[in-house]
């Protein structure tokens, strides 16, 4: 590690008053960006810390009904909180181990957008809203490829809204060691249709799979659900082939939607 101001600010204006200064950067639980500063990856000259922001914690239901999470919520909380939401807190309970579950948070991992990482699948899969201190964001905009967003210099989530659909499921084949995802699928029947989105397959990150999108929506039935998506962009590393992952793709989306149903 090496020398670097901290603050904890009590407020969302406070906090983005800080991260005005140069250098400066955000910290949620720090269950990446520490891991990344022991290793020198990154050296900001202040940590902004959002954990002492209540206006940033928790998980209420919207007067439309949808499920709005913090985004300073550890996901344990959200796993204990958003039981309206069964998928979104099945999620949650099965990221990491508890000591993730009771530091990392859903802004800091939305923020973070690890191509690994469940939450963007929950949030695309349900076409959720990033909030932040400045905009709102739809999922479908937010997510702009590996470890990339949409979002400015300084900004911050302040929080996620999920619309309830009628049925949904998330199913991952982890990786047994950092059980992140090698393959996640979230599955949401809305009214208008069925949202898709893939984790841990791709080289871009998160994605909806259209294909499957489309006849889910006809036929809410794994029997209904195509043949793997192609294997190019997907990753492929010591866990597995592109083509393994892009076979776990299919079989992910078929549990998910025998789950959800």
């Amino acid at each position: 590690m090496y020398a670097f101001d901290f603050e904890k600010p009590g407020s969302i204006a406070d906090a983005v008053a800080a991260l005005k200064d140069e250098d400066a950067q955000a910290l949620g639980g720090g269950q990446t960006l520490i891991p990344t500063l022991k290793q020198r990856l990154a050296m900001p000259s202040k940590l902004v810390s959002l954990s002492g922001i209540g206006e940033m914690k928790g998980v209420c239901r919207a007067d439309d009904g949808a499920i709005c999470v913090g985004g300073a919520t550890p996901h344990a909380v959200v796993a204990a909180e958003a039981g309206d939401y069964p998928a979104l807190a099945h999620l949650a309970a099965h990221i990491g181990d508890p000591a993730v579950r009771n530091r990392g948070t859903i802004g800091g991992s939305l923020a973070n957008n690890d191509p690994a990482a469940c939450y963007p699948a929950a949030a695309l899969g349900s076409g959720a809203t990033i909030v932040t201190n400045a905009r709102e964001i739809a999922a479908d905009d937010y997510f702009q490829g590996m470890f990339t967003t949409a979002l400015d210099e300084g900004e911050i989530i302040t929080e996620v809204r999920f619309p309830v659909p009628e049925k949904a499921a998330y199913m991952k084949f982890e990786q047994p060691a950092s059980r992140f995802a090698l393959v996640g699928v979230f599955v949401a029947k809305y009214e208008g249709g069925v949202r898709v989105a893939v984790t841990g397959a791709s080289e871009e990150g998160v994605f909806r799979w259209t294909e499957a999108e489309q006849a889910l929506s006809s036929d809410f039935s794994a029997s209904a659900v195509p043949a793997a998506p192609a294997a190019d962009g997907m990753i492929g590393d010591l866990h597995g082939s592109g083509a393994y992952r892009a076979h776990l793709v299919a079989v992910m989306t078929k549990r998910a939607v025998e789950a959800a149903s």
